[in-house]
């Protein structure tokens, strides 16, 4: 059997990272789209073919952001996604998470199996030291990720994030690479 090299950053037991490309946009889309009740109101993923080109190009050109989608090794299915946002290099060596998970993954362990994947890539070949993530104080799935990913609860921003036509409150959790070892 002729060797392959895998498209993953970085594989799990379950699931694998990669990067987003444009060509990953009808099946993000569709999951989107499959995923509403379970995104909204905290989550707004892009779900039309124009939404997607414009938030995969910021993604891929843009320095101060990476993406990543988690994919099931069985098949390649898109799980989730991962993005950090506002990168940060020199002395503050920082990013901030933002993280999905698609309707049919939700539940099963992958998108802890992911983020721990790109929390990996972060403090090890993308050299960060700390990162954020913000999240509505009654989004308990994903607080429940960031605590069971390890990430300490910092503190209470009001007003923090325009979110769904209104200023919203967010919980402040971080993670340091030192936590992390």
């Amino acid at each position: 059997m002729p060797y392959t090299a895998s498209r993953h950053l970085a594989e799990g037991p379950r699931v694998g990272i990669r990067p987003f490309t444009h060509e990953d946009g009808a099946e993000f889309t569709a999951r989107a789209r499959e995923s509403r009740d379970l995104h909204r109101p905290w989550l707004f993923p892009p779900d039309t073919a124009e939404a997607y080109t414009a938030y995969a190009r910021r993604l891929i050109e843009d320095p101060a952001r990476a993406g990543f989608l988690v994919c099931e090794k069985d098949g390649g299915a898109i799980a989730g996604f991962v993005n950090i946002n506002n990168i940060v290099h020199g002395a503050f060596r920082s990013g901030a998470l933002g993280y999905g998970a698609f309707a049919h993954a939700a539940g099963r362990g992958l998108m802890r199996e992911g983020l721990d994947l790109v929390i990996g890539h972060a403090f090890g070949p993308m050299r960060l030291h700390r990162l954020e993530i913000n999240v509505q104080p009654r989004n308990t799935a994903s607080i429940a990720l960031a605590r069971a990913c390890g990430f300490r609860l910092e503190g209470f921003s009001p007003d923090m994030l325009f979110v769904d036509g209104a200023w919203r409150d967010h919980e402040r959790w971080a993670l340091t690479a030192e936590m992390r070892a």
